[in-house]
This record gives C-alpha cells, sequence and structure tokens, in this order.
C-alpha cells in the first residue's frame, strides 16, 4: 500500500477509535473494511503507530490494553476535561479497593481467604459491585468442604485500569499495605477518562472499620 492508503487506513482506525465506546482488537479493525480492500494485520499494526506519531502533541493517545486500542484523554488533561461532566467520579469504600486489590494480586482467591487475610468479613455488596462492574469473575472452585468460588480479575479490570498484562501492576515491593492499594486504585479511577464515559455507575460499600494488614504473593 502506498502512503495515500495508509492515510487512509489511520483515518478509518481514528474516526473507528473515536466512535466506539470499547477497545478495539486488530480482527475487529480489519472488519470495518470489507474483503476486497481488507488491509493485512501488519497494515494495521502500522497504520496504528503512524496515529500513534500523529496523537504525540494532541491531547488525546492512542494506548494498548487488554482488549485492544482505544483513544484517550491524557492524564495531564483529565482536570479540564472532567468539568464537563456534573457527575463526581465514582468513589469507592476503603473495604472494596482492598478486596480489589487482593484479587488482582492473589487471584484467584476465595472469599474465606479474603478474609482471613482482611481479619473481616467480605460484604455481598461488594462482590456484587465488582462483578457489576465486571472487573470479577468465578475462574472455578476450590476442592475443599463447600467447593467455595475462586475470583479472578477480568479483561474488563484490564481494560479500565489501562493495563495489557497483570504485570503491569505495581510490584507488592513498592506498595507498604492493603491501603496504600486501595489509594492507588482510587487515584487510578479518579483519573480515568475516555472518549465514552463509562454509564454504569457502581454502588458504594459504606465504609468499614477494617483492619490493616500486609500481603505479599505473586501473580499468577
Amino acid at each position: 500500500m502506498n502512503e495515500e492508503q495508509i492515510r487512509r487506513v489511520q483515518n478509518i482506525i481514528e474516526g473507528a477509535l473515536l466512535a466506539s465506546g470499547k477497545p478495539l482488537n486488530l480482527d475487529q479493525l480489519r472488519e470495518l473494511f470489507t474483503e476486497d480492500d481488507r488491509p493485512a494485520r501488519q497494515v494495521i499494526e502500522h497504520a496504528i503507530s503512524q496515529l500513534e506519531l500523529a496523537c504525540a502533541d494532541r491531547s488525546y493517545e492512542v494506548i494498548k490494553v487488554a482488549s485492544g486500542y482505544r483513544l484517550q484523554i491524557r492524564s495531564e488533561y483529565a482536570a479540564w476535561v472532567g468539568r464537563l461532566f456534573e457527575e463526581k467520579p465514582q468513589r469507592y469504600s476503603r473495604a472494596l479497593l482492598e478486596t480489589l486489590a487482593l484479587i488482582a494480586y492473589r487471584q484467584p482467591i476465595t472469599r474465606g481467604e479474603i478474609e482471613d487475610i482482611r481479619g473481616v468479613a467480605v460484604s455481598s455488596n461488594i462482590i456484587r459491585t465488582l462483578t457489576e462492574r465486571e472487573w470479577l469473575r468465578i475462574v472455578g472452585h476450590k476442592d475443599v468442604p463447600g467447593r467455595p468460588a475462586m475470583y479472578a480479575t477480568t479483561r474488563q479490570f484490564l481494560d479500565y485500569f489501562g493495563l495489557k498484562t497483570l504485570e503491569q501492576l505495581p510490584p507488592l515491593s513498592e506498595i507498604r499495605d492493603l491501603e496504600e492499594i486501595g489509594r492507588e486504585i482510587e487515584q487510578k479511577i479518579q483519573a480515568e477518562i475516555q472518549f465514552e464515559p463509562s454509564s454504569d455507575a457502581s454502588d458504594t460499600d459504606a465504609p468499614e472499620n477494617d483492619v490493616d494488614e500486609s500481603i505479599s504473593g505473586t501473580l499468577h
């Protein structure tokens, strides 16, 4: 393909990413074209790289997450763009953030194991909220009496926090405790602004009198 054709593919991809409310992968981007003029995956990848360069001096950027590519406002402009929306960003309780952090770092993990680490019961509202946001899924059942569900994070969790893989989470050695992990996650939630803001607001659980616990472990 010549440069003019590459530019056309680049513009089509940019338009699709602007219009889409979710990330698009290479196959989905190729499906935008008819069978007769469908570019090869390498051409799509080249057009995306050109789009990344074109966005270098813009207020938005192309990023790759677990589900594909998306356009989003650069974090340094989030404060101004955020004023367009009257609804304040959803705030989450410390209990929910700690539970989410434990699942992210210790998955697969059961509800009982989370409670053992935190020292308090996990509210059903927390599990429901994380499930409704599609940040949490059941990946199996532990082979012990009662066969409790084992929880893990989802591709949507990675997408929301701008991650391609779990290995991009901050190393545990850099985080003091669950409360600090919670603050890291909440800051990310507050700063996250995309072209299509999510319309599914989750319930916020009431703060609990929790016991601070350190966690350790590796990603699975």
